[in-house]
């Protein structure tokens, strides 16, 4: 088994997912007594969040290079970044270390493709729906994106920011992003990326009439088959 390095605290709450994630996954495949083999390092939320909102993403690598550098020193053979919003400096990291790293926007795309699909909504945070870096990524592998119009955005990152991160999950939450999810349906969209871990915590598939597609369980699972190949 090999030893899956991870780079989360963006938030605490997408870490835990994480790990308890591929822990139950271990367990599940290999059975017994069985664990999965991790290295974290878990960064500060609220100073990093701080520098993306002053788009200081130079800085915002700096910390989350340093991170996956103490990651790889200790033993990782690849890396997970436990975020969407801050694969915006993804590049810069993978260039600064010598693991590979699983980067979220392909393993999603390719799950979206498995499916059939060319066309997919995106609903995240207002960075990560306003902002191309993620959409772009996604692209590349053949996909059209969409986003909620621009006046939901500040609604999901309410959400996000001011509820999920906290542990806070509600059925009034839900319901809206049922309705984004149904008004990109319309939209063209034959299935929804859940490109914020915590959103997880909020929507499931039941709750939807086409394929959900949850980033931190797809990244899991592909992280998964990387460590036991």
């Amino acid at each position: 088994m090999q030893t899956i390095g991870l780079v989360g605290g963006m938030s605490w709450e997408s870490s835990a997912a994480y790990y308890e994630g591929l822990n139950q996954g271990v367990e599940q495949r290999v059975g017994g007594l069985s664990s999965a083999k991790t290295v974290l390092a878990s960064v500060d939320f609220a100073e990093v969040t701080a520098l993306q909102q002053e788009e200081r993403w130079d800085d915002v690598a700096s910390i989350l290079v340093g991170a996956a550098r103490g990651v790889e020193a200790a033993g990782a053979d690849f890396l997970l970044l436990c975020t969407t919003t801050f694969h915006r400096v993804a590049d810069q990291v993978a260039d600064a270390i010598d693991i590979p790293l699983l980067h979220l926007a392909d393993v999603v795309a390719d799950a979206c493709k498995a499916q059939g699909l060319t066309e997919v909504g995106l609903l995240g945070t207002t960075f990560a729906m306003s902002r191309s870096f993620f959409r772009d990524r996604i692209a590349q592998h053949g996909l059209t994106v969409h986003v909620p119009d621009a006046r939901h955005h500040e609604t999901v990152n309410r959400v996000i920011y001011d509820e999920l991160v906290h542990g806070k999950v509600l059925d009034g939450s839900r319901r809206t992003m049922v309705r984004l999810i149904d008004e990109l349906w319309d939209a063209g969209a034959g299935g929804v990326i859940l490109g914020c871990t915590e959103l997880e915590l909020l929507v499931r598939q039941a709750d939807a009439d086409i394929p959900v597609f949850p980033c931190t369980t797809l990244h899991v699972a592909a992280a998964l088959d990387r460590a036991l190949a």
